[in-house]
């Protein structure tokens, strides 16, 4: 279980539902993913950050994708642009416009390893990047980084969100020694990447933000879903939103109660929000359904997991928004 300062931390960035806020405000979330042969994952990664409270969600993904992907629900914002005759400039052109309206990027839920779509996730680090942007990098954004470190080398605003097979392939893209003590390994690689966060999953989800370290232990349910690493990154994006209107003072106007979270704490703490919720979900999912269950179980359990780690405090979280 995460500790009740951590927990107390994480509910200090929640904005307040209060009739004074107006659409947008509450978090814009983009998914850049999706690709002819990978529809579900962008999905799960933007539905399950509007379940957890951002206000609108955005796939940014290829042609032969937006069609299944906007039949799967009506509340997604779906802009099939990423054609494969694109080049770096025009993917560019095409992004801009969508960039400037969003808080954070999600990197790779579906992107694929074809050429034009790996193009445009680098395309788009650049964008986040110039934007000061908050951004999450999951499946085949990592693919990138692997390949091509220096896209998010030393970029304090960036979570990683490897499994196992992908935590190990950047470990070795990065020269980090895995022969050692494991829970040196993520701390190597974060200092590797000059900072960036990370989200080492596992039986407990190990969280490094260059010299700060949780361990989250949230019970999870039994069964391991396809999808469930996209839940968690769709919520890292939604709580980084949430962040980046806390520490700009937009929604509280800079008078919340308590000692202010500093900036370089929001990335840790977006991730640990996400892994107590990704994992609570799953955990009450499963003890519904036991092995019938599936991610998409899992989505509609994210109100009641936010309720029982988060509860009614995390609703009024900025008491000068109130």
């Amino acid at each position: 279980m995460a500790n009740r300062a951590l927990i107390e931390q994480i509910k200090q960035i929640i904005p307040p539902l209060t009739p004074k806020m107006h659409k947008g405000q509450a978090g814009r979330v983009g998914v850049i993913g999706g690709s002819q042969d990978y529809t579900g994952a962008p999905y799960f990664a933007s539905i399950s950050a509007l379940r957890l409270g951002c206000d609108l969600a955005h796939v940014i993904c290829e042609p032969g994708a937006g069609a299944g992907i906007k039949t799967y629900s009506p509340d997604l914002i779906v802009h099939p642009i990423l054609n494969e005759k694109d080049t770096p400039d025009s993917i560019k052109s095409k992004l801009e416009s969508i960039v400037s309206r969003l808080h954070v990027l999600v990197i790779g839920p579906g992107l694929g390893r074809e050429e034009h779509m790996q193009n445009a996730a680098k395309v788009a680090l650049q964008l986040a990047k110039e934007k000061e942007m908050y951004v999450v990098i999951d499946a085949d954004g990592l693919y990138l980084v692997q390949n091509e470190p220096d896209v998010v080398k030393g970029n304090a605003r960036a979570v990683l969100t490897p499994n196992v097979v992908e935590f190990k392939r950047l470990c070795e893209s990065q020269k980090v020694d895995m022969k050692g003590e494991p829970s040196s390994f993520a701390p190597a690689l974060s200092k590797a990447l000059g900072g960036v966060t990370i989200i080492q999953k596992g039986s407990t989800d190990l969280i490094v933000s260059g010299d700060q370290v949780e361990e989250i232990k949230e019970p999870g349910g039994l069964k391991r879903c396809g999808g469930q690493g996209d839940l968690l990154s769709g919520m890292t994006g939604t709580f980084l939103a949430w962040g980046k209107s806390y520490v700009e003072g937009g929604l509280d106007g800079g008078d919340a109660q308590g000692e202010r979270i500093p900036e370089s704490r929001v990335p840790l703490l977006a991730a640990a929000g996400a892994s107590i919720l990704t994992r609570a979900s799953s955990h009450i999912a499963f003890g519904k359904l036991g092995r019938g269950v599936i991610t998409g179980d899992m989505v509609g359990e994210i109100g009641a997991a936010y309720a029982a780690k988060f509860g009614e405090e995390g609703e009024k979280g900025w008491k000068g928004a109130a």
